[in-house]
């Protein structure tokens, strides 16, 4: 054979093999980053939210996921330690993805945001951060302070206006603070009374003396907002005392793992104040909020499992993000997926109809709020309010 017969082969050779490597790259699972703290004091949190994508992975296989390829999400464990979550952050920065899911909780998400001002975008999974809005992070479900809202509207139609608050001194802790100092001034809340304010390490083992000057001040409700084993001990103290009124706490609670291991001293009313995953909240979603609520369920129920409010923190923010490379794109950039998700104002996921235009880097406001109440009977939560808070009786 010839010098150009075989430049011939060698050509068909080499351009089936480009054919082939294309049609294997066309293959290959489109990867998303995900920062969660799978050990450490919130690994609750962070492996529901781990159990919720993995649920979710299995739907986004082939012709459902980005461009013809399967969606594959790799896990990387923060510790539940902000240096941690900041040194993982780092190393994903440099290969420049266009989007990174995670962290769990406030103090993690804070510490992860300052190195995703210039991309890629950062969907955190919680709802207590407040980003700036136009920027690169996303904030998960329903602000600290909304929730607060629909929380302090509901004690007033009860008539409990005599109100204590404990919380952890941590970034969760915190956050509560400032936004009941910003919304107990508005004329709509100025009638609550603040009777006593306490906080606590969230690593202490006991908060009873502070429950004790609380149950001195006579107050007819509770907020206590902190999350994991440190809301466990206000839970305790409060058994121990003796202190029998309504408390209130974070969403960031809401799991049934943790009302199975506090099961024996939970408050007798606890409340709870949260976006609208639960089956028949609202009465009347509109049809895209009833799909995105049949997947999630579905997918659970598949599995032998149920979803609770853990779920549902990552659950959105992963739809969300999927539906933005979908329609740019595998090879999406982090504006183009920052810009995508700004513009949009009807997008439903189990939350509820997501505008961004209306709410920025979140999508839901104090409307899409539903106080609960923990139902040990029946073993899960009952909504006890309308939207916004105004209770049902």
């Amino acid at each position: 054979m010839g010098i150009k017969s075989w430049a011939g082969v060698a050509a068909l050779a080499l351009g089936a093999l480009g054919i082939a490597s294309a049609a294997q790259a066309g293959t290959q699972p489109y990867d998303i980053n995900v920062v969660l703290p799978l050990t450490g004091p919130v690994a609750f949190l962070g492996k529901a939210e781990q159990i919720a994508l993995e649920r979710m992975q299995t739907q986004l296989q082939g012709a459902n996921g980005i461009g013809g390829r399967s969606v594959h999400f790799v896990f990387h464990d923060d510790q539940s330690s902000p240096q941690t979550a900041v040194q993982l952050a780092s190393q994903l920065v440099v290969s420049h993805p266009a989007v990174v899911l995670g962290s769990a909780v406030v103090a993690l998400c804070n510490a992860m945001s300052p190195l995703m001002s210039h991309g890629p975008v950062m969907y955190c999974f919680s709802p207590g951060i407040h980003p700036r809005s136009g920027g690169y992070v996303f904030s998960s479900s329903i602000a600290t302070r909304d929730l607060l809202a629909a929380q302090l509207r509901y004690f007033l139609a009860k008539g409990w206006t005599r109100v204590a608050v404990i919380n952890s001194t941590d970034a969760s802790g915190e956050d509560v603070r400032h936004n009941l100092s910003a919304l107990l001034p508005l004329p709509e809340f100025n009638r609550i009374d603040i009777v006593a304010k306490a906080s606590f390490n969230p690593t202490d083992v006991s908060a009873s003396a502070q429950i004790e000057r609380i149950k001195a001040s006579k107050p007819q409700a509770l907020i206590a907002w902190s999350t994991g084993s440190a809301i466990g001990t206000v839970f305790k103290g409060l058994a121990d005392a003796g202190l029998n009124i309504p408390v209130a706490t974070t969403d960031g609670n809401m799991t049934y793992a943790q009302m199975k291991q506090y099961a024996s001293f939970l408050p007798n009313q606890l409340l709870i104040p949260s976006p609208e995953w639960l089956p028949g909240a609202p009465s009347n979603a509109p049809q895209g909020q009833v799909v995105a609520k049949a997947r999630l369920f579905g997918s659970f129920r598949e599995a032998g499992m149920k979803p609770d409010a853990a779920a549902t923190f990552a659950w959105d923010p992963a739809l969300l993000v999927v539906k933005a490379l979908r329609k740019l794109g595998p090879t999406a950039t982090a504006e183009q997926v920052r810009a995508y998700l700004a513009s949009q104002k009807e997008i439903y996921g189990v939350n509820g109809r997501y505008d961004f235009k209306v709410f920025p880097q979140r999508g839901l406001g104090d409307k899409n709020v539903y106080i609960t109440e923990w139902d040990a009977a029946a073993g899960t939560w009952k909504p006890v309010s309308a939207p916004g808070g105004k209770p049902l009786s």
